[in-house]
């Protein structure tokens, strides 16, 4: 039979979590309605050059998001996110030569690194691959599309209209023209609202997915893979359709960079691109979407400002950091920060009466914690 005090510790604990939940959900809230704001106040705020940057973090916010997705709630370490990528990029730009720039590009560049990810994951989830050598294969195959793609100069290498250039790149590419008006190109601030635009509802949709059935086994897979199979849930199934996802989302980023800069070349399949990616990730904090778009932005404007002097090599200071973190701060700044909030709540905030002692009080939100940051 329970005693008094424990009935006292359960109801202090479910109280605890309603309240953590509500304040949760409400931080969540304005997190997205400040992104919204900051969205559509930004050309406001800064001069056109720093606009320009902010665009690019965004969109390689976008990349962060999908392999945030894979490794952090799929458990799929994937060296080369890049290999997706730049396969939208390349195709947003041939795609964009052909017809003369339009939106067909972008969905063209969203579904063909998805099909590549789905051909690709087919083999390696059905094919039994271990998760050390899914690594090793991804980042395989971003090596030999650079070399691929890298060895296409001359004009016997074109696709249509468009020549692949080899190291050279594509240039002048066409960019995205307002819906109904072909004639009007997006520039700076219309780039901004793109990109940054997307990379909100990319994080939205994401959200969403991950509160859905589909979400919630791709989760439980990742933390016993067997366990789910005992359920009746095939594991190959949903690593494959989160791989997909990721490799979408990847291939915008791959398009809306390529919009960008109006210029594509075969460093978007490089080596230093993928590191980047999971050195954003790791800084970010897994198992969190917020974590690798933080941690991108980070990176992005410490390279940006190391970029402005000659004292200190960018690829260094990438290292150092990244060495710190792993060894001091493995969980990553937003699991550690949410850590160090719940703490600060449970000292202002006491959620139990008298039935609950200070070790249960600092258990509570180190569980949670820790629950979040697998």
């Amino acid at each position: 039979m329970p005693t008094p005090n424990a009935n006292l510790t359960n109801a202090g604990l479910t109280s605890a979590g309603l309240t953590h939940a509500n304040l949760a959900k409400a931080a969540q809230t304005l997190g997205i309605v400040a992104a919204a704001a900051l969205v559509v106040f930004m050309p406001m705020m800064v001069e056109l050059f720093d606009l320009m940057q902010y665009t690019i973090f965004a969109v390689m916010g976008i990349l962060a998001l999908s392999l945030g997705f894979i490794w952090g709630f799929g458990g799929i370490m994937s060296f080369g996110q890049t290999a997706f990528f730049g396969l939208g990029a390349y195709t947003f730009a041939v795609t964009a030569i052909n017809t003369d720039g339009g939106w067909s590009a972008v969905a063209l560049a969203v579904l063909v690194p998805a099909v590549f990810a789905a051909v690709l994951g087919y083999f390696m989830f059905y094919g039994r691959i271990s998760d050390v050598y899914l690594g090793v294969i991804t980042l395989t195959v971003t090596l030999i599309l650079f070399n691929v793609v890298n060895s296409t100069a001359g004009d016997a290498y074109t696709i249509g209209d468009a020549p692949l250039g080899g190291f050279n790149g594509i240039p002048a590419v066409p960019g995205l023209s307002m819906p109904g008006n072909p004639d009007y190109f997006f520039g700076p601030e219309e780039n901004w609202y793109l990109s940054a635009g997307c990379l909100l509802l990319v994080y939205l949709l994401l959200k969403g997915v991950l509160r859905t059935h589909f979400g919630r086994v791709v989760v439980a897979v990742r933390e016993n893979e067997t366990r789910a199979a005992l359920l009746g849930y095939d594991p190959r199934i949903y690593k494959l359709l989160a791989f997909v996802i990721g490799g979408g989302v990847a291939g915008l980023a791959g398009c809306l960079f390529t919009n960008w800069g109006a210029f594509v070349s075969p460093t978007v399949f490089s080596l230093s691109t993928a590191a980047q990616i999971i050195i954003w990730v790791t800084i970010g904090g897994l198992g969190t979407l917020l974590g690798p778009v933080i941690g991108c932005f980070l990176m992005q404007y410490l390279i940006l400002q190391i970029g402005t002097q000659q004292s200190f090599n960018a690829d260094l200071v990438m290292g150092a950091i990244l060495l710190a973190f792993v060894l001091a701060m493995p969980m990553g700044l937003v699991p550690m920060a949410r850590l160090l909030a719940w703490r600060v709540i449970e000292r202002l905030w006491p959620a139990g009466a008298g039935g609950r002692d200070a070790d249960t009080a600092d258990a509570a939100p180190d569980a949670r914690m820790a629950e979040g940051a697998k």
